[in-house]
């Protein structure tokens, strides 16, 4: 099953440098360095590394943690961090700038993940959260290298998926030497993928452990006092499909709250020009961060179109609308805004975080909308209701609170595999 599987990466590689040139067009890194996505080029490295793989920009800022203890406990271990996007890229070099190794993850075909092998020697990866890669784990397996999961998560639909391949994906999973998962039902649906049962342990989701320091305190108030003295609520990581009700539920929420200031944060930084064009069509006035220029009264929309500083954002907003999940692409973290008490909202689509949602949901942290109308009304409530808006926001950061610890365990349980020198 495997040999189709590498056949079919072959067979489809045309397909996916005419894709890279195509996204290339809005953002221009994805022409880049394609070089890495075959692993060819890469500096050899002398020793031993560890390699550490997160897709994105969510799952390095959720594994950044992490990272910074490994670095901190074992100084004496180069450790090689890859993404698959540009956006990701950046956010490590943003991060660690030279204290890691970083390059793009290697296309799954066997030729590509020998070379990066080769390269780099690893004696232990470490995967984030759904990145499972049959040709990866094989080439690891093949030279007697372990492979853990960390912060592993599994929806009920990625689980529905991986199960009609089950001949490609339970060899797979009985070659991880261990696999650290957010929750119990995680947890059982890896079982059932055919993950050894022993080596499955549930640790919980290391996003918990969220740390707003200081400087992103002094930052987002900074901010906060830019933009004045007026109602302000997020619509972060946005979609398509998405921003065409975001604004709608504006205009309703202006009528309610005239000075209301939208917010608004596209998932994808190829899209912030389009975003753009999008709300001076809709005929709002604009600021967008990028510039420079300073938030006027009659501001209605200011544009989050910078990396990297969605956490912060979230700090200068009264209420947060997420999301991914007003479009059927299962939500992203609810956990930001919730460490910062802020209200927390979302669409129904949040299969992405499903517990998270349950556990803001049972404390009353989680309000759910489903259309630009229902939107509109749950803002301009909380908006229009302080002691309303405190109390979901307290709940919401108390959930938070009650969940951390996941990052130790993590670490506990990576300290005693860690490759000795």
């Amino acid at each position: 099953m495997r040999t189709l599987y590498s056949g079919l990466w072959y067979a489809l590689m045309p397909a996916l440098f005419i894709r890279l040139w195509w996204r290339g067009r809005r953002a221009p890194a994805y022409r880049g360095r394609w070089r890495e996505r075959l692993a060819l080029g890469l500096p050899r490295q002398p020793g031993q590394t560890v390699w550490i793989h997160a897709v994105s920009v969510g799952e390095t800022l959720a594994a950044a943690p992490m990272i910074r203890e490994l670095l901190r406990r074992h100084p004496d271990t180069p450790l090689v961090v890859t993404t698959t996007t540009p956006t990701g890229s950046e956010q490590v070099r943003k991060l660690f700038g030279d204290r890691v190794l970083h390059v793009y993850c290697p296309w799954d075909t066997p030729d590509a993940m020998a070379r990066f092998f080769r390269a780099f020697n690893p004696a232990l990866v470490l995967i984030l959260e759904t990145e499972l890669w049959p040709n990866l784990v094989a080439a690891a397996a093949h030279r007697a290298v372990p492979v853990w999961l960390v912060n592993g998560r599994l929806s009920v639909r990625s689980f529905r998926g991986y199960r009609k391949f089950s001949a490609l994906v339970r060899p797979m999973l009985q070659r991880f030497a261990g696999l650290l998962v957010q929750t119990e039902a995680e947890a059982e649906r890896f079982r059932q993928l055919g993950a050894p049962a022993g080596r499955v342990q549930v640790t919980g989701s290391v996003k918990f452990d969220l740390v707003l320091d200081d400087a992103l305190r002094d930052t987002a108030a900074v901010l906060r006092a830019a933009l004045g003295e007026r109602p302000v609520w997020i619509a972060a990581s946005t979609h398509p499909g998405e921003e065409e009700q975001i604004l709608a539920a504006h205009k309703r929420i202006r009528a309610a709250h005239p000075d209301a200031l939208l917010i608004l944060v596209p998932r994808h930084p190829e899209r912030f020009n389009d975003i753009a064009e999008q709300v001076a069509r809709a005929g709002m006035a604009l600021v967008r961060r990028s510039s420079g220029e300073p938030v006027q009264a009659g501001t209605e929309v200011y544009l989050g179109d910078t990396m990297g500083e969605l956490l912060m954002v979230f700090g200068a907003s009264d209420v947060a609308f997420v999301g991914g999940s007003l479009v059927p692409l299962g939500g992203h973290n609810l956990l930001e805004p919730a460490a910062w008490g802020r209200p927390v909202l979302s669409g129904p689509h949040r299969f992405n975080f499903e517990r998270v949602a349950e556990l803001l949901e049972e404390q009353a942290a989680l309000t759910t909308v489903n259309d630009a109308v229902s939107l509109a009304g749950a803002v301009s409530a909380l908006l229009g209701d302080s002691v309303k808006r405190g109390q979901q926001g307290e709940a919401a950061r108390a959930v938070v609170a009650a969940h951390g610890g996941a990052l130790n365990r993590v670490l506990a349980r990576l300290d005693d595999v860690w490759p000795e020198k």
